[in-house]
């Protein structure tokens, strides 16, 4: 690859991470702080984009002050009531000033490095690119143009919830990221979260990538 004409221009790119859920699966915790490997695991999603976007928003309901200390903003929904990603990813748009808005979830602490720039050399002429791990997609992990924002706020006002729904109504492309599909692991329950915790442990302290 081409690093230098396919790097991601970082004044087009806004870096969301999606942070506003209920945590319902791990006891109602909010995700994004609950410690792992020493640090909150909304520092681990952040490594990816950090002084690879020109602002970093983070989509937070609750503890919005303790979200500050890693972000430029912090946003919430544009509407209550916990309504899912779709919503996160509409509030995010919505806030975001650059044409492009890279979206991650705050419970993915093993994301690559290249995420950004490897979305971005992959998106071709799609409004859309998400992330595909070689067997399953990975919607909230995605590559966004701001000005679908409208579309957006349409589809949720005749309640659409469903994220590959309304991706499906644009030009949307799969990144291949095969080579780590590791790096997409998600940690939803506390089972998952030692998991995960003992795998960093086992790499020396970074979250393990399968085939990095």
């Amino acid at each position: 690859m081409d690093n230098i004409s396919q790097a991601a221009p970082r004044h087009l790119m806004t870096g969301l991470i999606l942070a506003g859920g209920q945590g319902r699966r791990m006891g109602g915790v909010d995700k994004g702080l609950v410690d792992f490997a020493g640090r909150p695991l909304v520092a681990h999603a952040r490594g990816p984009l950090e002084g690879r976007v020109a602002e970093l928003l983070i989509n937070a309901n609750r503890h919005r002050e303790a979200y500050a200390a890693w972000a430029d903003r912090v946003i919430m929904d544009r509407e209550g009531g916990y309504q899912g990603p779709l919503m996160g990813i509409w509030s995010g748009l919505c806030a975001a000033t650059t044409p492009w808005v890279v979206v991650v979830p705050c419970d993915s602490p093993g994301l690559p490095v290249d995420l950004l720039d490897r979305l971005w050399a992959g998106r071709g002429d799609a409004a859309i690119a998400t992330a595909h791990d070689g067997e399953r997609d990975h919607p909230v992990v995605a590559l966004i143009r701001r000005d679908l924002a409208e579309d957006l706020g349409r589809a949720l006002a005749e309640g659409e919830r469903k994220i590959d729904r309304w991706y499906a109504r644009h030009a949307w492309v799969r990144v291949d990221f095969a080579d780590c599909p590791g790096a997409f692991a998600n940690l939803n329950t506390p089972e998952e979260k030692r998991r995960l915790e003992a795998g960093v442990d086992e790499a020396g302290g970074e979250a393990s990538h399968d085939g990095a």
